[in-house]
């Protein structure tokens, strides 16, 4: 069970980042390795590497004020050191654009599976995260 809440903690921290805007945390509980992987739902659609990967993170949480989010049916499966999260996440806030001074209100709902790796703590060492159509 140990092992399981420290995992949700590691996903709480990487959505958390997105109210706090503390950027440094994303280095923290995502493995920093060839290995790393992410896809999302905002381009670029591609499979992306970790310094793509924290870039976009940063991008992604810095243009969103407001920021809010809740996790649902979280399933969590631990294979000796590796763990599969998959669950339903809800995002919302308002995505600001600085250069027009203007924003508008987005609500979110998606899909999230994460792949954590326990080495001495659980990183992330892939994501991926998708919308789903209303």
């Amino acid at each position: 069970m140990v092992d399981q809440e420290e995992i949700v903690k590691v996903i709480q921290t990487f959505f958390e980042t997105g109210k706090t805007k503390n950027f440094s945390v994303l280095g923290d509980i995502q493995i920093n390795s060839p290995e790393f992987s992410s896809f999302s739902d905002v381009p670029p659609y591609g499979l992306k590497g970790y310094a793509e990967s924290i870039a976009l993170e940063e991008l992604r949480f810095s243009s969103i004020s407001d920021y809010d989010y809740e996790i649902k049916n979280v399933k969590i499966s631990i294979f000796g050191s590796t763990g599969i999260v998959t669950f339903v996440l809800n995002q919302k806030g308002m995505l600001v654009d600085n250069k027009a001074f203007t924003g508008q209100h987005i609500t979110i709902n998606g899909r999230a599976t994460f792949v954590l790796i326990k080495k001495d703590t659980w990183k992330i060492l892939h994501y991926h995260l998708d919308k789903i159509s209303n």
